[in-house]
């Protein structure tokens, strides 16, 4: 028999009191992970204190030394002592009738366990002075205590107290030194991680505090290397964001959305990306709720409901929102680190964060991200090549004063700059002619006027003060995308009837799929019934895709039902079906535009929200300032 099961089947367990000792480590267990846990728990406690300035320090990763300082309003000696004591503190005060009120809870560090849990397991070190003066002890203290006037240090090491006693410390304050941590419990060093990723975990922990509260002045250092430092910015919209962009990117800061709602008491503010400027991991997504970051699965949900429409599956929103509701409407206490929150209305909540997320990126328009025409110039300058002339391949034509538009390395035909009119997909769009005549000149249009077609694929305008190329097929899908949206609000999309119906083949299993939903199917304009055992034949297709590739869209849609499964209605999810049929009924690569057609769709592009970007996320346009290509070509 196994020994652990040995053990079991000997005598009847006896209940025992844990000495104090033991029962501190147990809790220390719960409130302090790793070295991350411990400054966040110290670093919360300077700002319920009051601090505008916090500077952190650690060596190893936090394993070998933490200090944490402050210029709160400090401590006394008789204040230290009950500070590292269990379940004691500052932050909770008794009702008229004697009780504690834990649902309403207004500060950060409000459990009392940090100071006991980290003195427990390290060697723990508190330096302070109380501001405005004194620190005087009270009645019937020691004759060791500090006098009027002088600063305390008090020292846990291993859970045995000494101190407090007089100190030398500069100004008002504290100073929070913690050595050797979990010497006390060796076994807990063991599941750590490398003085590289503790590191790291420090610093997003302080981060995101930062991120939390502009007005104060942060600071980290790790072995004595400095790793960031956030001065103190004012506490309102302009600080927040410069605050933000400062933690998160600058990058972020020129492509963020202004968030403003409020709705039952509960208010959300903050900054959210463009949805190009999104990232391939979820790691700039960040959630506070009253001050407190928290990692939370309602925002992830709310997010990814907010951006379905713009970005493909594995790209991720980058967001950072402050939410502000009543201490009752929400449970801190649920994790005992307070990483996670429950909120007693979650689904107005949730409502909440998506609504102001989709108000504020249809108010964007057209606006696409900065980093696209970065991204772009990089590429030119890869390898820090310079611009200069290309070699002429064959089937080009030279470049000749005679013909002072034939580019050298421009090939025949890839310009397109024709004036027949044709119909153009199915868009209804007005005559750029038309529109030129009455309004004013297409360059002072935000996305500027026509000038050439390359490759029948980009569309290059120009504007006021530079450079635009557009993806055609991709704008063209977004805008049918955004008009099938407008029409099934409406009540259904328009139709139009094939002249002669087409067959489409498929497998038995996705001809079946495919008929069970055609009533739905008929709300966005595709009417379809079964033809045999593994075919399918369409009779009507909506009537803003022109003439699609029937037999693509078809295939398409049949993978796209077997994704949501027969439990899910499909008008449930309509809005993802019509960004498929959007896709494959667009206008496709290849295909040339006339000069009116082209100015037709960067019209209606400056007229559509979400323009900026397709239905998979990437940009439909790339802008480059005139100043940038002068950059290019050194006349800079």
């Amino acid at each position: 028999m196994p020994n652990h099961l040995a053990a079991r089947a000997g005598p009847a367990p006896v209940i025992r009191r844990l000495p104090p000792e033991a029962v501190n480590r147990i809790a220390a267990g719960e409130v302090i992970e790793r070295p991350a846990s411990a400054i966040k728990e110290l670093v919360e406690n300077s700002l319920d204190a009051g601090a505008r300035t916090i500077e952190v320090e650690i060596r190893q990763g936090g394993k070998a030394g933490i200090v944490v300082s402050d210029d709160g309003c400090g401590m006394d000696g008789e204040s230290l002592l009950l500070a590292v004591e269990r379940h004691a503190t500052s932050k909770l005060a008794p009702s008229r009738e004697g009780d504690f009120d834990l649902t309403t809870i207004s500060t950060l560090g409000f459990r009392g366990e940090a100071l006991p849990s980290i003195g427990a397991i390290a060697r723990l070190d508190i330096s302070s002075r109380a501001a405005g003066g004194p620190g005087s002890p009270g009645p019937g203290s020691s004759p060791g205590d500090p006098g009027p006037g002088e600063a305390s240090k008090l020292s846990v090491h291993g859970g045995k107290l000494s101190g407090p006693a007089p100190a030398a410390f500069a100004g008002e304050g504290t100073r929070v030194e913690v050595g050797e941590l979990f010497y006390a419990t060796p076994a807990r060093l063991k599941f750590l991680k490398s003085d590289q990723a503790e590191t790291a975990a420090v610093a997003d922990a302080v981060r995101r505090l930062a991120m939390a509260h502009p007005e104060v002045a942060f600071s980290l250092a790790s072995n004595g290397r400095r790793m960031f430092a956030f001065p103190a910015e004012t506490n309102d919209e302009a600080g927040r964001l410069k605050r933000l962009g400062a933690v998160m990117g600058r990058d972020f800061e020129a492509n963020a959305l202004p968030i403003e709602a409020e709705r039952d008491g509960a208010r959300l503010s903050g900054f959210a990306g463009l949805p190009t400027f999104n990232r391939g991991l979820p790691d700039k997504q960040f959630l506070f709720v009253n001050g407190r970051p928290v990692r939370d699965k309602l925002l992830i949900g709310a997010l990814r409901g907010a951006y379905a429409d713009f970005l493909a599956r594995d790209r991720h929103a980058v967001v950072a929102l402050f939410l502000e509701v009543a201490p009752d409407f929400v449970d801190v206490n649920v994790h005992p680190a307070k990483t996670e929150v429950r909120f007693r209305e979650a689904g107005m909540i949730r409502g909440l964060i998506v609504g102001a997320l989709r108000c504020a990126l249809a108010e964007a328009g057209h606006r696409a991200s900065t980093t696209t025409s970065a991204a772009a110039l990089g590429r030119m300058r890869a390898d820090g090549a310079s611009v200069g002339a290309a070699p002429i391949r064959p089937g080009m034509r030279p470049f000749s004063p005679a013909n002072p538009f034939a580019r050298a390395g421009a090939p025949d035909g890839n310009f397109a700059l024709e004036d027949r009119p044709r119909s153009f997909g199915g868009v209804d769009a007005p005559s750029a002619r038309a529109a030129a005549a009455e309004g004013p000149p297409a360059e002072d249009y935000p996305l500027g006027a026509a000038r050439a077609q390359l490759h029948e694929t980009y569309i290059v305008a120009q504007s006021a003060d530079g450079l635009i190329i557009v993806d055609q097929h991709a704008a063209h899908e977004r805008l049918v995308y955004e008009t099938m949206k407008e029409a099934l609000a409406a009540g259904g999309v328009q139709r139009q009837g094939l002249l002669i119906p087409e067959i489409v083949e498929l497998d038995a299993e996705e001809a079946e799929r495919v008929a069970a939903r055609a009533e739905e199917l008929a709300e966005l304009g595709l009417v379809l019934e079964r033809f045999g055992d593994g075919a399918i034949v369409v009779r009507e297709v909506p009537a803003l895709l022109g003439n699609p590739d029937v037999a693509a869209l078809v295939r398409r849609l049949a993978d796209d039902l077997g994704e949501i499964g027969e439990g899910l209605a499909l008008k449930d999810a309509l809005e993802g079906v019509a960004s498929s049929m959007a896709c494959h009924g667009s206008v496709r690569s290849g295909r040339r535009l006339t000069t009116e057609e082209m100015n037709a769709l960067l019209r209606q592009m400056e007229a559509t929200p979400h323009s900026g970007q397709c239905n998979h996320g990437r940009p439909t346009y790339v802008e480059l300032k005139l100043s940038d290509i002068e950059r290019l070509f050194g006349r800079r």
